[in-house]
């Protein structure tokens, strides 16, 4: 037994540092524009390639995993998670920077879906793998909320290279404790793995992922966004094909035909979908129009994503009592109801009164992704767990980068259709973003910078009701979805079930 949870514990760390090492470079690419002279475009990569890497390679890093082992592909991207932090905390120029940022991407891909292939695979009665499952997804938010702290609190007082130097001990711990505690598991009967499914997913994968973001930043209607995502749905329709065809597939596309593996994919996206929004939000909300500094912003949300983590550990408990799909429909509920609340914040803030709200939400979205994720891997047999773990994944990168480019968008287009600027003061980038008003009213006289500010942050006020008001619709749409979906899915879903369920 304590085996087990030592096996957890290892996960769980490996996972935090994934999910913190996501946000903790939001803070610092301001000081990558002063030392390394990054452009605006060096910018967008260094924060975007990671993600291309981690999105495009997850289905194949779950798919080694099963045929080499999990622990053993989680020792290797340890090691180079490891290698490639360092590289990037000392990197003398962008263009080395975003190349350790891809490597770091490869990396993280070969560790996430083996954390939780691992821990299907060690925990095999249904009430403690569920409780395992609500801790570690407790861990990947608590990794969101805390990320932007210890950006904060490390930029105080060290360079913009201490927020990736940090892993390196963390990941010797996760290598060291990897090493002597975490059991072999793989499937013995796997074949090769089909190298054109490889390039085909990864491709796929990430046109997708770039035509999303790329349409976040320029609009949908240009011509390079179209192309690109219409071939990465190309690209994926042809992958889904080929994997008919194969004795030993990259994804078994027969999990889809079970309705609570499809149900709890496709609510995992939708709800990732709108907590990317309310993570944007927030960061623009607490900084650019309450004032706060980066590590006020970030403790303000701290205990929003730390919610998270104790929802993780009660969805087990509930599950007995209302359902599995009563559980996810509850987490979703409270977060609709959180959304809703937020469409009210003006320019002012009473903190005391905006925490019990995101306390709510934040332990609703434990509940919704605990019994999702373990739904996945419940339903898929236990020599497909990383497999099926990639899927879920996978499903989380393509549901966050929807969120920000099409909530984002919501965001923007109501800010620019509410900003009404007084007459005489210029305002052309404050046209574009609130972000872009601060820049304009620093380089303006007081009056006048005073006069720019005060219409921005209003127009930021209507555009973040608008969209509040969409996500929280949204999210009571998606928990009639799980309701309905997830209906009749066993309380417990032991092995004898999985042939069938």
């Amino acid at each position: 037994m304590r085996n087990k949870w030592s096996c957890l514990a290892i996960a769980c760390l490996a996972t935090l540092l994934l999910s913190l090492d996501i946000t903790v470079l939001h803070l610092a690419l301001p000081r990558l524009v002063t030392d390394l002279g990054a452009s605006s475009t060096q910018l967008l990569w260094i924060g975007d390639i990671y993600g291309f890497a981690l999105a495009g390679l997850l289905v194949t890093m779950g798919n080694l995993g099963d045929r080499i082992g999990r622990k053993r592909l989680l020792l290797i991207g340890a090691v180079a998670f490891g290698v490639a932090s360092a590289v990037t905390a000392y990197a003398p120029n962008a263009e080395l920077l975003i190349a350790a940022r891809a490597l770091l991407g490869v990396a993280g891909a070969t560790i996430m879906p083996s954390t939780l292939s691992i821990i299907r695979n060690v925990f095999t009665e249904p009430g403690e793998r569920t409780t395992a499952v609500g801790i570690w997804s407790g861990m990947s938010a608590a990794g969101f909320a805390v990320g932007p702290v210890v950006g904060g609190l490390l930029l105080d007082h060290f360079w913009w290279g201490s927020v990736f130097l940090i892993n390196v001990p963390i990941m010797l711990l996760v290598l060291v404790g990897g090493v002597l505690v975490l059991p072999e598991s793989l499937n013995p009967e796997a074949g090769r793995l089909d190298l054109v499914s490889v390039v085909l997913s990864f491709a796929g994968v990430v046109s997708v992922v770039y035509a999303i973001k790329e349409a976040a930043h320029k609009g949908i209607e240009h011509a390079d966004v179209l192309v690109t995502g219409a071939g990465g749905l190309a690209l994926l329709a042809l992958f889904a094909w080929r994997q008919t065809r194969l004795a030993e597939p990259l994804i078994d596309v027969r999990l889809f035909a079970r309705r609570a593996f499809t149900a709890s994919i496709v609510t995992n996206l939708l709800a990732i979908f709108a907590m990317s929004a309310m993570m944007l939000m927030f960061a623009w909300y607490l900084q650019l129009v309450l004032g706060w500094t980066p590590l006020q912003a970030g403790l303000a949300q701290l205990p929003g994503g730390l919610s998270g983590a104790v929802g993780g550990v009660l969805a087990a408990r509930l599950i007995p009592r209302i359902g599995r799909n009563g559980v996810v429909a509850l987490g979703l509920a409270m977060n609709s109801g959180a959304f809703l609340y937020y469409s009210t914040l003006g320019i002012e803030l009473n903190y005391l009164t905006l925490l019990p709200v995101m306390v709510i939400g934040g332990i609703g979205i434990g509940f919704a992704f605990t019994v999702n994720n373990d739904n996945v891997l419940a339903t898929a047999p236990r020599e497909r767990a990383g497999a099926a773990a990639a899927v879920s994944e996978t499903a989380f990168e393509l549901g966050g980068a929807l969120g920000i480019a099409i909530l984002g968008t919501v965001l923007n287009s109501a800010y620019r259709t509410n900003l009404d600027l007084p007459a005489g003061v210029p305002g052309e980038g404050a046209r574009e973003s609130i972000a872009g008003a601060v820049s304009t009213a620093a380089e303006l006289p007081a009056e006048q910078a005073g006069q720019l500010m005060r219409a921005a942050q209003t127009a930021f006020i209507e555009g973040l009701h608008v969209t509040a008001l969409v996500t929280g619709v949204l999210l009571a749409l998606v928990a009639l979805l799980a309701l309905v979906g997830l209906r009749g899915v066993p309380k417990e879903i032991p092995e004898e079930v999985l042939a069938r369920a």
